[in-house]
């Protein structure tokens, strides 16, 4: 399990870093237990290693100006690694698709799209998403309301796992 390749520090700097990745370095080495000259380095190691991949805002979409929320099943034509990728090198390029996930069963892909309004990912989904070359069917979800969206992982799942392991 790839958890268990992090001592009990280094997984409680993840958690604690998940839940607030601007706290000072000072205080995340309080929050473990450690010094901060340690704290920085297993930080730096941990990121160095991939299992930080970067510190973001939690930018609250609607007091931006996005009010529309879409979840777009896509099915493709070929599913050729070649074709996926393709796909996946388009997603990346449309700004209104903020995640895409490939899947396996009848939808091939998932994305998460964002929009000021409705004619604007209806330009999306007309202009670009419906014409893109080896797109077959595509099917629309609206957001009425999220219930929860939380970051990263459950690490309090991933301890438990691991205590039942030792």
């Amino acid at each position: 399990m790839p958890g268990n390749r992090l001592d009990p520090i280094d997984r409680k700097i993840l958690a604690e870093l998940q839940a607030d990745g601007r706290m000072t370095n000072v205080e995340l080495a309080r929050r473990v237990g450690i010094s901060a000259p340690p704290c920085l380095r297993r930080v730096r190691t941990l990121e160095e290693q991939g299992f930080i991949r970067g510190y973001h805002a939690d930018v609250d979409p609607r007091e931006l100006g996005f009010e529309v929320q879409v979840f777009v099943s896509v099915g493709l034509q070929s599913q050729a690694e070649s074709d996926l990728r393709i796909f996946e090198d388009r997603c990346r390029a449309w700004p209104l698709v903020r995640e895409c996930h490939m899947l396996n069963g009848e939808v091939d892909f998932i994305l998460k799209c964002v929009a000021p309004d409705l004619s604007t990912f209806q330009s999306f989904l007309t202009g670009d998403l419906l014409t893109a070359e080896n797109v077959g069917s595509v099917k629309t979800s609206l957001v009425i309301r999220g219930a929860k969206d939380e970051p990263g992982v459950p690490f309090d799942v991933l301890e438990e796992r691991l205590s039942r392991s030792a």
